[in-house]
């Protein structure tokens, strides 16, 4: 790496970082994984800076690849656990065993998201976690307005049935639409006007 490339990513980092790892820091629930995560992000961020459009701003750039990043992270520590449940905790002595506390709704949440479709998972995070409004997800995701909508719905449909101990529910045709609730998800997401 060249003084000049380091100097840029020295650059790009004052400028971005602490905005970087506030978002990971809120998608991953931990210090140490944030940190980590947001050096990884400055780095495939600076290998990919030939594909940033200069049709959106270094900051919505960014945040895409910060919430992928951090989504991937989440899917495969979810793996992860399954991996382990299936063939470590057999083998654990049952004696020993103890039943986990009852995660509060951010652990929740992202355990949905490990699980949920890519697209409608993106599409939650920035609505119900970062408040967004739908034309701003839109936006950072590339979609239309009523596109962000239908993945909401389709998102709470799903984590809804997962949440209530049900299988993923089928794909029903398009039903009319659900009555409005107050806002947000399990309390997540701020009240729009």
């Amino acid at each position: 790496m060249s003084r000049a490339d380091s100097q840029q990513i020295s650059l790009l980092f004052n400028q971005h970082g602490p905005r970087v790892y506030r978002r990971a820091l809120r998608l991953l629930g931990n210090p140490a994984d944030a940190e980590e995560a947001t050096q990884e992000i400055f780095i495939r961020a600076f290998r990919a800076a030939g594909s940033f459009r200069q049709q959106s701003q270094m900051t919505t750039w960014l945040y895409q690849i910060t919430t992928n990043y951090c989504l991937n992270l989440i899917r495969d520590r979810s793996r992860r656990t399954a991996l382990h449940d299936e063939h470590v905790a057999p083998m654990a002595d049952e004696a020993t065993r103890t039943e986990p506390a009852r995660p509060d709704d951010l652990v929740l949440i992202r355990r949905l998201l490990a699980d949920a479709d890519e697209r409608q998972a993106a599409a939650a995070v920035y609505v119900f976690l970062d408040g967004m409004s739908h034309e701003e997800a839109a936006s950072v995701l590339g979609v239309s307005k009523r596109t962000v909508g239908n993945l909401l719905e389709r998102f709470q449909e799903w984590a809804n049935a997962k949440i209530s101990g049900g299988a993923e529910p089928p794909t029903p045709p398009a039903p009319p639409p659900p009555e409005r609730k107050p806002f947000g998800f399990l309390g997540f997401g701020r009240k729009r006007s």
